[in-house]
């Protein structure tokens, strides 16, 4: 932008062409112009300008002049004047809001806005806002001039040493102006000023400008022709000391800005997160972290799950444990596996028959699950029970193939069982599924809380930082939830003896049992091996024994010209069918 600054001697006005202001030949040109100015300045006082002139018929003129008080607030008059008469209504537009810097806007707060036309009488002025832009519509009627009077504020900002009024003088216009004067005052004078003027943020110098004469006491500015809509910007530069610098700032909203990294939303980030993520940490390990048992208690576990009775070998699982309640004791779930290993577990005891049907090579394979009748079935634990019924419904036997959502819905109430078990069993304080989706629920909610706070952060501040802690924190009570279920000391101790039954399972070999009771043992061991993924190898390992002491299984059959050497591949997959079956039905999965 060019800048207007009086001679250090002989203190000669500067004028300026639009388009080529430091050409010679429009230099000359403009002396007219310069000498009248200069005339005019001497012979009015000395701080004050006024620029007479009669308004040719059609044409417009707009006389502004603009006084900055002590307090930094532009006092201004305008006189609009219409040549053979104004139109019924016409529009002047201001500049409220203008970019600043890439974080704030700069605002310009235009108050007391009214007119009246040239005998005085009052004019309607209706006014209206987009955010940038202020819209006064002047109900003209015809009048020859109006005049307007309003105050703004936020015009005189601090430069260094200096105090800059910067204020677009002309936001716009709805008519072509022929001419806009503006003159600006204060209690000290200008030391240099700029203009520019055209299309809104144009660059290109306004017709003139210059100080008032050889005083240079105030700053005058000059545009001819000034389109519709097309903006006239001015900029005088005074000593510090002219007035207070009242400008002021907006801060924009930026993804960057609302999540601004700073020492203070650091150190609040840093400090939310130690606070809710340390202390769910620390709750783990109080509340939902199980009590240890020693290694001996392990120990107690890791052996043969057998002992003496009657002269024979029973078998005897640590703590008479199930397979489902091993299963749910461990993973703290009453998932598939657990379903599977005890429905294996019920053929094996003798409550139910599995036979494999005939089918063609590579063929699917189905299987035919009868109940042994309901003697001893008063023995049964009661998600045992609830489970046969699930599986027959009233029914004697049925294909694997035939259970769908009906079963699947029945087994809501064996899995709720097995939970309930946990709690009678006083292996766990409350039961598991209530616990963990009490802290999911905990968690989802902290993590929507987070979010929100978030929003609300990076909508009215700049800390919006500090609100990620909480949705991390909230993610993280999410994710602990699975570890919050507390085993209580008994449940902690069984735990440790599954752990030692589970190591002896792993290593233990067909020679750990004598002869002639491995088939009736093995086949107990089986369902314990779906839990502990160990089901093939122990598979294998009983048809072996049954191959050895030319014996079938009573639980199991298969089709015609099947021996035991296929049971470990049948068995297997049985398993997986069965797993399929349960996992592949929308109710199970929608369990918690």
């Amino acid at each position: 932008m060019w800048w207007c600054q009086p001679e250090p001697v002989s203190g000669s006005v500067c004028t300026v062409a639009r388009a080529m202001a430091g050409a010679a030949a429009l230099a000359l040109l403009a002396l007219p112009f310069t000498a009248h100015a200069s005339h005019a300045s001497e012979s009015e006082p000395p701080t004050h300008s006024t620029l007479p002139g009669a308004v040719v018929n059609g044409q417009i003129v707009n006389e502004i002049s603009l006084v900055l008080d002590r307090e930094g607030v532009l006092h201004a008059e305008e006189r609009i004047a219409f040549g053979g008469g104004g139109p019924e209504e016409f529009t002047r537009e201001f500049v409220i809001r203008e970019p600043y810097d890439t974080d704030h806007d700069r605002l310009y707060r235009l108050s007391g806005l009214k007119a009246v036309n040239g005998e005085g009488a009052p004019v309607e002025v209706a006014t209206s806002e987009n955010g940038t832009v202020l819209t006064a519509d002047i109900a003209v009627a015809g009048a020859s001039e109006v005049v307007l009077d309003y105050t703004v504020e936020g015009t005189a900002g601090q430069l260094g040493d200096r105090l800059e009024l910067e204020w677009t003088a002309v936001g716009g216009y709805s008519l072509p102006v022929d001419e806009t004067k503006v003159t600006v005052d204060a209690e000290r004078p200008p030391l240099a000023l700029s203009c520019a003027a055209g299309d809104p943020r144009s660059s290109i110098y306004c017709t003139s400008s210059d100080m008032g004469g050889h005083q240079a006491l105030i700053a005058r500015f000059l545009q001819a022709d000034l389109g519709a809509g097309q903006t006239l910007s001015i900029v005088v530069s005074y000593p510090g000391s002219a007035a207070r610098s009242a400008h002021i700032l907006s801060k924009n909203w930026s993804l960057t800005s609302a999540f601004a990294i700073t020492p203070a939303t650091g150190s609040v980030f840093g400090l939310l997160l130690v606070v809710l993520v340390g202390g769910l940490v620390v709750l783990i390990r109080v509340r939902g972290r199980d009590e240890r048992a020693l290694r001996a208690e392990a120990r107690l576990g890791d052996h043969a799950p057998v002992e003496e009775g009657g002269g024979t070998l029973r078998f005897h699982p640590p703590d008479d444990v199930h397979p489902g309640q091993i299963g749910t004791l461990i993973d703290e779930q009453a998932d598939v596996v657990d379903i599977t290993a005890t429905v294996l577990d019920l053929a094996v005891r003798g409550y139910l028959t599995i036979e494999e049907l005939p089918h063609e090579h590579f063929a699917s394979v189905d299987w035919l699950l009868e109940r042994a009748g309901r003697r001893g079935e008063q023995d049964l634990l009661p998600y045992e029970q609830l489970l046969l019924d699930a599986l027959f419904y009233d029914r004697d036997s049925i294909r694997l193939s035939e259970l769908g959502e009906g079963f699947a819905q029945r087994l809501a109430g064996v899995r709720n069982e097995l939970y309930r078990d946990m709690v009678r069993l006083r292996w766990f304080a409350r039961k598991p599924n209530l616990e963990r989706n009490q802290w999911t629920t905990t968690g989802i909610g902290l993590t929507v809380f987070g979010v929100v706070t978030t929003i609300v952060l990076a909508t009215y501040t700049s800390a919006a930082f500090t609100g990620l802690a909480i949705v991390i924190a909230g993610a993280a009570v999410t994710v602990g939830a699975q570890y919050m279920p507390a085993k209580t000391r008994l449940g902690s101790a069984v735990f440790a003896h599954t752990l030692g039954f589970r190591a002896y399972l792993h290593r233990a070999g067909v020679e750990d049992i004598p002869p002639g009771r491995r088939v009736q043992l093995f086949s107990r061991y089986l369902p314990y091996a779906i839990i502990f993924d160990n089901v093939e190898r122990w598979a294998r390992i009983l048809a072996a024994a049954g191959s050895e002491e030319e014996a079938e299984l009573p639980w199991y059959h298969g089709p015609e010209n099947w021996g035991l050497d296929d049971f470990a591949d049948s068995i297997k997959t049985f398993t997986l069918t069965l797993s399929g079956v349960i996992s592949n039905t929308r109710q199970f999965r929608a369990l918690g």
